[in-house]
């Protein structure tokens, strides 16, 4: 874990989070700083591994991706090979957009992103349900999406 971050680099942070292709030049004004402190603390940033990465968040429903699912799956745990080659098959498949192991009743949640409820049942039934040591699936469809963040949450940095 990261010793001590300033408010001023939660406010880097927090900017870069909503809009990560600010230029160095806007995001200093932002967080009060000229330019090149700026430029030092986001390196810095990026040294320490606190940014990992930067990306594009694509419209999934203007690139005819309509149905999401969380998928619950029981996989059987009686050989490690068997359960390595379930988490490789996963990463492998590109429908899979986040796979979280789980504590509970099942051992992975997956959310799962295709065109419609035809590709649904094809990812379904011909990849996940063949994919190696699966137990048992439980599919909830999403309605509505209230909320859909990237953003974490950083208050807690100035309680340090």
């Amino acid at each position: 874990m990261l010793q001590r971050l300033s408010r001023t680099d939660r406010r880097i942070l927090e900017t870069l989070q909503v809009e990560g292709q600010l230029s160095n030049v806007d995001l200093a004004a932002r967080v009060g700083l000229s330019p090149s402190p700026c430029l030092r603390r986001v390196k810095a940033l990026e040294a320490d591994g606190v940014i990992s990465g930067y990306v594009a968040l694509l419209d999934r429903r203007k690139l005819g991706l309509d149905v999401v699912a969380f998928v619950e799956v029981q996989v059987d745990r009686h050989n490690d090979t068997v359960a390595d080659a379930f988490r490789n098959a996963i990463l492998r498949d590109p429908a899979v957009v986040t796979c979280q192991a789980m504590t509970g009743a099942f051992d992975y949640l997956l959310k799962v992103v295709v065109p419609n409820l035809d590709a649904y049942a094809e990812f379904t039934m011909k990849r996940l349900l063949k994919m190696p040591g699966v137990k048992d699936v439980r599919s909830s469809f999403v309605l509505e999406t209230l909320k859909d963040s990237t953003a974490l949450p950083l208050a807690q940095l100035d309680d340090r």
